[in-house]
């Protein structure tokens, strides 16, 4: 992909793919990348289709775009170790969860950061109550070039951090930090995505770590309670207390680091969720 920022870093027999959130880069997975490699694992940061460049190449794409890359990122990565895990941020999240129902064979853990079904977060407007509109004002072509621009802070706690990344998002620098907004047309395609994917959470069998901030900005806690109640396969929650929605590159990184190696060096050594903790 030309001018792609996906990652990989060679590691152990045990593969996992990383999956950016809407509007995001794979920069945001790139940390949690490293601790994972540095665990001995095999990690590639997948960029989805249409992401990392401009607005018009991101409406470009559809849900089901996203979902192919994430897919055919899976099924190359499969092919060069023995067991391959997923995990994704907020959209990443229902991507991985997707890929768990719709290709078990496939999967052996899930790492669900920050789940988005919903944008539900203490930071969200009011007016995105009217969100589940955008897909007929999509079909009707209205606001194809409307976004919502993202507000402070960001999803993210530590200040220190958010200066950086507000810094490359608003100097346009959209494969560094991603755009500094959500398209209409794009968030309509999230919409269209989370509604395909909430019916077949029963499908993911493979065992779930959910880690979610408390004081998630941008999506609340009952997404997370969402997967748990309606997965199939074993889950355990990680709640984080000093972070916001991303996750992976804020304040407890360290410790979504070692206890997502820790979840997935339990699989692949077969032992069960209860033998883990």
């Amino acid at each position: 992909m030309p001018g792609s920022q996906e990652f990989l870093f060679e590691g152990g027999r045990s593969g996992v793919l990383l999956i950016h959130g809407l509007t995001g880069t794979p920069m945001e997975m790139r940390l949690l990348g490293k601790g994972l490699a540095n665990a001995g694992f095999t990690v590639h940061g997948v960029q989805l289709p249409g992401h990392c460049g401009s607005v018009e190449e991101l409406v470009a794409t559809r849900w089901q775009d996203w979902y192919g890359g994430v897919e055919r990122a899976a099924e190359r990565l499969r092919a060069r170790v023995d067991t391959l895990f997923v995990g994704g941020l907020s959209m990443g999240a229902v991507l991985a969860l997707a890929l768990a129902a719709e290709r078990p064979e496939l999967v052996a853990g899930v790492g669900v950061y920050g789940a988005t079904f919903r944008y539900d977060g203490w930071n969200i407007p009011a007016i995105a109550k009217l969100s589940f509109l955008l897909p007929l004002f999509k079909r009707l072509g209205i606001g194809r070039n409307r976004m919502f621009m993202e507000e402070p802070p960001y999803g993210l706690r530590d200040e220190r951090i958010r200066a950086q990344v507000s810094a490359s998002m608003l100097s346009g620098d959209s494969a560094a930090a991603g755009l500094p907004g959500n398209p209409w047309p794009a968030l309509a395609e999230m919409h269209g995505l989370a509604a395909w994917v909430k019916p077949r959470l029963p499908k993911v069998v493979a065992p779930c770590l959910i880690a979610h901030a408390r004081e998630d900005d941008i999506a609340s806690l009952d997404n997370a309670r969402l997967v748990a109640a309606r997965v199939a396969g074993p889950t355990e929650m990680l709640i984080l207390e000093n972070s916001y929605h991303m996750i992976t590159i804020d304040r407890e990184r360290r410790l979504l680091i070692e206890r997502s190696a820790e979840f997935f060096n339990a699989i692949a050594a077969g032992r069960t969720l209860a033998d883990a903790a």
